[in-house]
Parts: C-alpha cells; sequence; structure tokens
C-alpha cells in the first residue's frame, strides 16, 4: 500500500477540461465526479488497492501545488510526462500519446514546429507547451527569423475556441483529445503536424517523491497493464485514430435554443446560482461583522493599531481578489498543515478569501460613514446623558447606517459578480457550472448565455431591493454615496 494513500482512501486531483482524459460527462448529474480516461484509471488503481477512491477537481494551475501540499495522493489529468516535471515529483506513465498542431480545415499541413514562425497559436495556461514554444523560440530569434506568438487561456475549450474564431492560426493538444473531440468540432479543424517529439510521448500519473511509493505505483500500473484494463480503457474511449471517425465537415452549427432553455431550467445551473449566492451572502455578512470593529479603531487617535488595521486595508485592496483566492487555497496549506484537510473545501477558501477582501472594502465604507455623522449629535448625546454605548447605539449607528447602505449594497452587487472568481479553484458555482458544460459539448453561446441570464436575474433583483429601501427611506436616488472599486 504507497503511503499516498491515507485512512483507505486513494485521492487525486484532476481538472476536468480535457475530454476524453478527464472532463465532466454529465453537468446536470454528479458534478462532483468527473470522467474520462484517468478517471476510470483512478478507479482501477482504487480496486487494486481496495481502497475508496475520492476526486478533487480544480484548474490546471492549481494541480501541482494542490500536490505538494499534500492535498491529493496523485495527479491525473492528461498530463505528459516531463523531465522538467520529474525533478520535482515522481511520474509513472501509462499511456502512449503524441503532441499535435491544430487548425482550421482550409489550413495546409507543416513540416515542422518551425513553421509556425510569426504566427500566433493558443495553449492552455500552466501547461509546458508555453515553455516548449519560448525554447523552439530562442532557436528562431538565433536564425533572424520571427518568434511564434503564445496566446494563454485558462481551459482546452478557450483555446480551441479561440482558433475557430480566428484569432489564433493553431493550438498545440495531443492527438487523443482531437481524436475525441471530432464529431464536437464538426470538421472544422484538422490536425497540420503531429510531432515526433520525445517529451511528450506518455501521459503520466505524477506523486510526491519517494522511492517506494513509486515502485508500488509503477507496479499497480504494470499489473494493470498486463492484464488489459489499460487497453479496455483506452478501447473505451475511441482515443485512437482506429476508433476515430474521419475529419470530415459536418453541418454549421447555430445556436441550439433548445440547449440553452434545457440549461436554464436545470438542476446544475439552479444549484450553481444558489451556491454564487450563498457565497456572496456568507461573505458580506462575514465582510460587514469585521469590518466594523476596524472601521470604529480607525476613526479613533492614531497609534500602532490604527498602522496595521490601515495595513490591512491596504493589502486587501490593493492584490487582486483572484491573487488572493489562489493564495488562500493552493499556498495557504503549505504553511499551515492543517488547511490540507479534507474540511476545508472550496466553498470555504473562496469564503474565507472573499470575506478578507471585502472586509476592507466595507470598513471603508463604514469609517466615512461614521465620520460624516455631525458632531453636534454627539455632544448633544452626551448632554442628555448618554454614555458612550447608549450614544453609538442610539444617535450614531442610526444615522451612520442611513449613509452606509447605498454603497453597502452596491458594493454587495459587485460581490455578487466577483464570486465567479472562486471556478479556478474548482467551486461548482454559476459560472464554473456553465463552463463545466462548454468543455463537454463545446456550445459556448448557449452556455454562458445561460449563466448570462442567472446573473442578470440575480443582479436586477438586489437593483430592484435597493430601489425599494430608497423610497422608502427617502434616500436620494441618483447615486447618494455610490461605491466603486
Amino acid at each position: 500500500m504507497p503511503g499516498f494513500i491515507h485512512d483507505g482512501v486513494l485521492n487525486v486531483c484532476t481538472n476536468p477540461t480535457l475530454p476524453p482524459m478527464t472532463f465532466m460527462k454529465h453537468a446536470g448529474g454528479n458534478t462532483d465526479m468527473p470522467s474520462g480516461v484517468d478517471i476510470d484509471l483512478a478507479r482501477a488503481l482504487a480496486g487494486y488497492w481496495h481502497v475508496r477512491l475520492e476526486v478533487s477537481s480544480m484548474d490546471f494551475v492549481g494541480l501541482f501545488p494542490s500536490l505538494m501540499a499534500g492535498r491529493c495522493g496523485l495527479v491525473a489529468s492528461g498530463v505528459t510526462r516531463l523531465p522538467s516535471r520529474e525533478r520535482s515529483f515522481d511520474a509513472v506513465p501509462y499511456l502512449d500519446t503524441a503532441l499535435v498542431v491544430v487548425a482550421p480545415a482550409t489550413t495546409p499541413p507543416i513540416d515542422r514546429m518551425s513553421d509556425l514562425s510569426g504566427r500566433r497559436i493558443a495553449v492552455q495556461a500552466g501547461t509546458s507547451y508555453t515553455a516548449m514554444v519560448e525554447h523552439l523560440n530562442e532557436q528562431l530569434v538565433a536564425q533572424h527569423r520571427a518568434p511564434i506568438e503564445i496566446q494563454q487561456y485558462p481551459t482546452e475549450e478557450n483555446v480551441v475556441q479561440q482558433v475557430l474564431l480566428g484569432r489564433d492560426f493553431a493550438f498545440i493538444s495531443q492527438d487523443v483529445e482531437i481524436y475525441f473531440r471530432q464529431k464536437q468540432l464538426h470538421g472544422r479543424v484538422h490536425v497540420i503536424l503531429r510531432t515526433d517529439d520525445t517529451d511528450y510521448r506518455q501521459f503520466a500519473l505524477y506523486m510526491r517523491k519517494d522511492a517506494q511509493d513509486h515502485e508500488a505505483l509503477r507496479h499497480a500500473i504494470a499489473v494493470l497493464s498486463a492484464n488489459g484494463q489499460i487497453n479496455a480503457i483506452a478501447r473505451r474511449w475511441s482515443i485512437n485514430p482506429v476508433g476515430a471517425t474521419d475529419l470530415t465537415a459536418g453541418p454549421v452549427i447555430t445556436f441550439a435554443w433548445g440547449d440553452f432553455f434545457r440549461a436554464l431550467a436545470s438542476g446544475a445551473f439552479l444549484r450553481g446560482a444558489g451556491v454564487t449566492l450563498l457565497l456572496a451572502l456568507a461573505s458580506h455578512v462575514t465582510a460587514i461583522i469585521i469590518s466594523i470593529p476596524i472601521a470604529l479603531r480607525l476613526g479613533g487617535k492614531p497609534g500602532p493599531v490604527r498602522a496595521l488595521l490601515g495595513l490591512y486595508i491596504y493589502i486587501f485592496r490593493a492584490v487582486p481578489t483572484l491573487l488572493q483566492l489562489l493564495f488562500v487555497w493552493n499556498a495557504l496549506p503549505q504553511f499551515c498543515p492543517i488547511f490540507r484537510e479534507a474540511w476545508f473545501s472550496p466553498f470555504l477558501a473562496a469564503w474565507i478569501s472573499l470575506s478578507l477582501n471585502e472586509s476592507a472594502y466595507q470598513a471603508e465604507i463604514n469609517r466615512s460613514a461614521l465620520v460624516a455623522v455631525d458632531a453636534g449629535q454627539i455632544a448633544a448625546a452626551r448632554a442628555l446623558g448618554m454614555g458612550t454605548g447608549q450614544t453609538y447605539r442610539h444617535v450614531v449607528f442610526p444615522q451612520a447606517l442611513r449613509i452606509a447602505l447605498p454603497p453597502t449594497l452596491n458594493d454587495f452587487i459587485t460581490l455578487l459578480k466577483t464570486t465567479s472568481l472562486a471556478s479556478v479553484i474548482s467551486l461548482h458555482e454559476l459560472l464554473s457550472v456553465a463552463q463545466v458544460e462548454v468543455a463537454r459539448s463545446f456550445e459556448f453561446s448557449e452556455y454562458y448565455a445561460a449563466a448570462l441570464v442567472y446573473y442578470l436575474l440575480m443582479v436586477l433583483f438586489f437593483i430592484m431591493l435597493q430601489k425599494i429601501m430608497e423610497h422608502r427611506l427617502g434616500w436620494p436616488i441618483h447615486g447618494a454615496g455610490a461605491h466603486e472599486r
């Protein structure tokens, strides 16, 4: 039993956006369990060791940081075996593949990678393709030739879409994905180069450095290969040219209204919208609780505490929210091992990150509202014999609330949209659900339009709520206390 199995559980990290290696086959069903070659192989390994399988889905760039942090025991995500990766991790190959260059169907074939000189190509962010092309560019520049322009996109379906739209000349991928995607792509692209690059000849499972665990995994893969299980998985997913259909032109696909309306009414989109709303509400309430004592202290006398709170606000307002999310999810477990446990879910990580980020903005809103209360009101309260607590409870807070509420509601609407960033840490919120469907079907317009409708409806509800409150409490409608980031 390898050491990366704990409490009878094999935890595998994957980025489910690369059919047929790992992807969400049915977003409307069990959104926590991807499908594909790598998932079937992980199940076979779990059966071999007689343990339970758990799959942690995440953004591609988070795979190896999560492995390093101990959040999972293996990375299985259509990742090729590369010497550069094996300097930090152990790898066990399990399936042959080849690197291919894919372009629109009318593009003529090329003979070698250097023929892409001066062209713009698309690659998925976080993959090793970027480093490979940059190395090739050094050779091209030395030959006084134009380098290849690299455009990076967060997911594989985004990469393909940019080529379909004509923004990029071609994209780099592995042959098995193209074989599997042929029906989805309707003959609109074809392989213009199949390389013999030895660094991209095998898919591999990755694990932390450990000689005994490496041997245990290697032996398990050898057994599964010898008894035919790996070949059976490959045949099931048609990842060879024999099982693939020809790249012939198919019908022109227009907007599929049926899929659009099915997405609007699907349980997956409803659950995603619910998670989005819950995350926004939880983060904003927590931010308000954190920000009130900060705002009170910022209004006091200068001192070390006030300086530290000012630094806190500056840091969380200066650092991009996306970076804060990635730091909490991927970097924090490396500093504090307790955050490697299963209880530290993507929702909890997003809640912590967004709450801390939002509290910095909310503290400034509350501080401004407290300062705006006329000092004469406080003097009058003290003249009537009120104590400090009574003055704040009966005089200061009610007036400050009236001033702070409009920008607070504006800030909440901004936060509601910011929750979409949590898709990068694989929280199954609204945008993540749409991306899963896009990766499965390549129907970009239909599923992104469905997500757009949900966001419009949610934001519209809170805008109408804000208007009602403005009307009832007598706030000026024209942007009183408007707050923008």
